[in-house]
């Protein structure tokens, strides 16, 4: 008869399947640990840098770099080009207002200069031909109107006379006739002459008003040339200093070219490279100081250049109070340049975890000391020193400030000594 066989609970098959599902499991359940935060990572604590949370005064400022310059300069550019045909001082020279510095030759210049006080020299006697000839016209005019004036008068004396003759009946109509004729006569020539002699004066005035135009145009532009001339020999513009000195003799100038610059030497200012970053936070009035010989010195901002030129604007500072004693031009300063006032804030002192963070978290030391976890901030302005902590953080937190370069995505660090 048949044998039931008894059926096996626990076959090699089934469990294989129930580990495979375990492992699974596991290998989920694990996954999830290590990526929900718990992750954590032994670090020693001789290699990090604990800071504490503080409060204290704050101030936004960023450091920058200024050369000192003289307070004002002046530059000399050639008005017209030429030949350096003498020097008269050396670069570096202190020089007085009208001093001169040297002196170029320019003969198509010169050669217009010459050609130009000929022709005011001829107009000037052509100008006194035509006034003699204007005069001797007048005179004539004046002349001829003193006779038909006298030749009037003895008309009208005729005139009047034969009137009250005729009147009587002393003479007869035909002399009477003549007698009035003649001073109507003289009468028309009198009105005539003098229309004539109004009209020449008019006439006169207005050639005299041109030649006297037409001359100075003349000596403006003469005397415009000889001071062209006159500036082929470049004098200081003011006192001071000349610097930035080049030319050689026999050394052609072209028109416009700089020769150099006269610096005044009554003060100095500072004038300052800042990242173009910064440019809508920078306006005049914002202030700075600088050490120099142990001491603190104090700088504002006079003028800003809003002109972006490799990724820098610069600005012109003026010194606060006295300038030190013994700066000098073209000497670099360390500003510090504040873009706030100061005022008290929560401090949290810059580390290389910023570069891992971007300032959007931070690891936090425990009160025991023993582990640092995650916590959220917000930074808000920072100084080459701090960050302005605004939340995430209270004054006496501890929190890891160096770099968390090798710490991946660890949400937890314990600290060994």
């Amino acid at each position: 008869m048949d044998r039931i066989i008894e059926k096996k609970t626990w076959n090699t098959k089934r469990i294989l399947t129930i580990a495979g599902i375990t492992g699974i499991v596991l290998l989920i359940a694990g996954s999830i640990y290590f990526t929900s935060g718990k992750s954590k990572l032994d670090v020693d604590t001789e290699r990090l840098t604990v800071s504490e949370i503080k409060k204290g005064p704050f101030q936004e400022f960023i450091p920058v770099n200024g050369v000192v310059m003289p307070l004002t300069t002046i530059f000399l550019d050639a008005s017209d080009g030429g030949r350096v045909e003498e020097k008269y001082v050396e670069d570096g020279a202190r020089l007085k207002k009208g001093d001169p510095i040297l002196k170029l030759s320019n003969t198509d210049l010169e050669l217009s200069l010459a050609n130009e006080e000929t022709n005011v020299y001829a107009q000037q006697i052509q100008m006194q031909i035509s006034h003699t000839q204007v005069q001797s016209a007048t005179i004539s005019k004046l002349n001829n109107m003193a006779d038909v004036d006298v030749a009037f008068k003895e008309a009208d004396r005729v005139y009047k006379l034969d009137k009250d003759l005729y009147a009587k009946k002393a003479i007869g109509s035909q002399e009477f006739q003549t007698a009035q004729n003649q001073y109507l006569y003289q009468l028309s020539r009198k009105k005539l002459a003098a229309q004539i002699l109004q009209q020449d004066t008019v006439s006169v005035k207005q050639q005299q008003s041109q030649t006297k135009e037409q001359y100075a145009q003349m000596k403006n532009t003469l005397d415009l040339l000889r001071k062209k001339v006159s500036d082929l020999t470049v004098r200081a513009p003011i006192d001071g200093q000349l610097t930035s000195f080049d030319a050689e003799i026999g050394q052609n100038k072209n028109k416009g070219e700089h020769l150099g610059q006269i610096d005044v030497l009554s003060g100095f200012k500072v004038r300052v490279g800042i990242e173009e970053h910064y440019i809508s936070r920078i306006f005049t009035g914002l202030k700075g100081d600088f050490q120099f010989a142990d001491k603190t010195y104090k700088l504002v901002i006079k003028k800003v250049f809003t002109q972006v030129v490799n990724g820098q604007f610069q600005v012109d500072m003026a010194f606060v109070g006295p300038t030190p004693t013994g700066i000098r031009k073209g000497q670099t300063l360390q500003v510090r340049l504040a873009l706030s006032d100061q005022t008290t804030a929560l401090l949290l002192p810059k580390g290389g975890f910023y570069q891992q963070t971007g300032g959007n978290w931070i690891f936090k030391v425990s009160e025991d000391g023993k582990k640092a976890y995650k916590v959220d901030i917000q930074i808000n302005r920072q100084s080459p020193d701090y960050y302005e902590l605004t939340s995430g953080l209270k004054e006496g937190d501890k929190v890891i400030t160096s770099s968390y370069e090798t710490y991946g995505d660890i949400q937890e660090l314990v600290l060994k000594k």
